[in-house]
């Protein structure tokens, strides 16, 4: 699944014009490397998102084309929120 499209089916970011833009300004990496839109997400990779003054990294579970609000948060793991 495309990372724009990931972000915003899991409801990591609400919108996928807001996940598009985040991606296209290098505050997304997988895995360590800068990702764009259309970057694959797999089962277990790392996406590390840099939000306004907040580091947040999550661990991919699970890919579901389409999802209710309560079935998101099974498509991934927080791993760590921090500040910058």
């Amino acid at each position: 699944m495309r990372l724009d499209k990931f972000l915003k089916v899991s409801r990591i970011i609400k919108r996928r014009s807001v996940a598009k833009e985040a991606s296209l300004g290098d505050k997304i990496f997988i895995n360590g490397k800068i990702a764009k839109p259309s970057t694959d997400v797999k089962v277990g990779d790392i996406i590390e998102i840099s939000y306004f003054k907040k580091i947040v990294t999550i661990k991919v579970k699970d890919i579901i084309l389409s999802t209710k609000k309560e079935d998101a948060l099974e498509m991934y793991e927080l791993i760590e929120a921090k500040d910058h």
